[in-house]
């Protein structure tokens, strides 16, 4: 039976109709109503911000919240049962093989990833609970399509978080009251209504990674939620753990605020390095002298990327919370040793500056890396974390969040159409379901993808001027566009280009890359594609 005021307008197979109880459904309308008035406030508010931005009105730190960042008195909540050592975290999307995997890793952590690296289809979301809710309660296994068994070690495995969609997003196969469920909510509240107290029972909790926030109040809404989802269900307050992502532009003039406002829940700061590159083109996209050069040549030592890193280990250890670091996209190369070791030695290198700087722990995607950052972080952190490195030497001003000092902006015709390239293989992939996609040996998601998109937008819309001397105009990012879907037909071959995803994905493409109309995300922009809706039902 359906909720009142609940329709679902997605099948819901047999073996996925306990995910959606009617008491689940109600639990999750119920914060959907609280809720939601705010989040869609909260969301116009990026876009008047925007406008304010575009007018010349550039992020800073904020006046009114200054009281914040200058008392010296208030920390967040100590680590909680499991996060005391998160030096290797593994992430990855909710696939039942993938969880298990991640799990079984050797990794301290495991980010079970209901957003970037994972396509939203009806069918990965209700999956992606049941296969959760069967880790959490040790009863996970998969047999793959070639006979090979997969199930957990029968002693430790990491520590579970997930990864809900960001505010913007929103879950169109249910419905409540007539309007489509906030996304967020609706990843947040199954996975705690079915898993909370069976996490706690394991000894951890139900910990979460909270996406794409750009500002304190949107993440005080978070804090809210965490609220009446512990008061509905009679689990204590200050149980659900949240580590915030800072990979937006304008989240990073706010961090101390957004541990502040969780600050009972908070479990520290992430440095999403991708989506925080894709945020600084995106939000500074109309502003000419914040043009970047094409995406290898923007680092971690890029001057604004540089003083972000910085004043968040600053942050978040004057705070008392982890300060995590961030996702080397390079993963194993298994059929070339040369190459497979400049790529473990770009890895090693970055884990190494990682924990050197005070970072309590890093990111990785491949089950194989996690033996490399580990080794890095033993050698060079062998307690369970750096809390009391306060970085003290650090003072970064707003401007320092912005520079781009000594930065050429260098954009080759090759730079041009990796872009292109890779934007329409991840966008092929996501539009059939599959939102986590190595190619040329890196592990490309949502956000690196994002910044392919963008820089074109970015490139075009100022006509910046490439190496070999020519303006990148719509034309011709529109006859690169279409050479590169052409060499994607040939490899293809025609029968196999048909049924792709390719035409459909090369017409979402073009239409956010000419330097004219911009979409926010990606997601949105391709999301209604992957939506499969029946008429409402009664039953399940």
């Amino acid at each position: 039976m359906a909720a009142r005021g609940v329709q679902i307008l997605g099948a819901v197979p047999a073996q996925y109709a306990d995910v959606l109880s009617p008491q689940v459904q109600q639990f999750v309308a119920h914060l959907h109503r609280c809720f939601n008035k705010q989040r869609k406030a909260l969301l116009e508010a990026r876009n008047v911000r925007q406008k304010e931005i575009d007018a010349g009105k550039l992020p800073d730190f904020l006046p009114e919240t200054k009281w914040i960042r200058e008392d010296p008195t208030w920390r967040a909540a100590p680590p909680a049962p499991g996060l005391q050592d998160r030096r290797v975290e593994i992430t990855g999307p909710v696939d039942r093989k993938m969880v298990i995997n991640a799990l079984n890793s050797g990794a301290s952590t495991f980010m079970a990833d209901f957003e970037d690296s994972n396509a939203p289809t009806w069918e990965n979301c209700l999956s992606g609970q049941a296969n959760l809710r069967d880790a959490i309660h040790r009863r996970i296994d998969y047999t793959a399509p070639n006979g090979k068994y997969y199930k957990l070690n029968e002693g430790k495995v990491a520590t579970l978080l997930v990864r809900p969609r960001g505010w913007h997003m929103e879950e169109k196969h249910f419905l409540i009251d007539g309007e489509p469920c906030s996304a967020s909510i609706f990843d947040f509240a199954i996975y705690f209504y079915h898993n909370a107290r069976e996490a706690v029972k394991m000894g951890s909790g139900p910990y979460f990674y909270l996406p794409k926030m750009e500002s304190h109040l949107e993440a005080r809404l978070w804090n809210d939620v965490f609220n009446l989802a512990q008061d509905l269900t009679g689990v204590p307050r200050g149980t659900i753990r949240g580590t915030v992502l800072i990979e937006t532009i304008l989240a990073a003039f706010e961090m101390e605020e957004i541990i502040y406002e969780l600050r009972e829940h908070s479990s520290g700061l992430n440095c999403g390095r991708w989506d925080y590159i894709f945020s600084f083109i995106k939000r500074l996209r109309n502003h000419p002298k914040f043009v970047l050069p094409e995406r290898s040549e923007v680092t971690m030592t890029t001057p604004f990327m540089d003083a972000y890193v910085r004043l968040l280990i600053k942050t978040c250890h004057k705070r008392g919370v982890h300060a995590m670091g961030g996702m080397a996209a390079h993963i194993p190369i298994k059929n070339n040793v040369k190459a497979n070791e400049a790529a473990m030695a770009k890895v090693r290198a970055d884990k190494l500056r990682e924990v050197q700087a005070g970072h309590d722990g890093t990111w990785v995607a491949h089950p194989d890396l996690v033996k490399i950052a580990k080794e890095i972080f033993d050698k060079h952190m062998p307690q369970p974390n750096q809390l009391f490195v306060r970085r003290e030497d650090v003072h970064v001003v707003g401007a320092d969040l912005l520079s781009l000092k000594g930065i050429a902006v260098n954009i080759s015709e090759k730079g041009i159409r990796t872009n292109i390239e890779i934007a329409l293989l991840y966008m092929e992939s996501w539009l059939r379901g599959v939102g986590c996609v190595p190619i040329h040996n890196l592990m490309e998601d949502a956000a690196t993808a994002e910044i392919s998109r963008s820089q074109l937008w970015q490139w075009v819309r100022h006509r910046a001027v490439a190496s070999n001397g020519k303006a990148i105009t719509p034309e011709w990012v529109d006859q690169l566009l279409d050479e590169e879907v052409a060499a994607i037909q040939k490899r293809l071959g025609d029968a196999a280009f048909e049924k792709s995803k390719f035409s459909l994905a090369k017409k979402q493409l073009a239409s956010t890359i000419r330097g004219g109309d911009y979409s926010d995300f990606l997601t949105t922009l391709c999301y209604d594609s992957i939506v499969t809706l029946k008429a409402p039902a009664a039953k399940l």
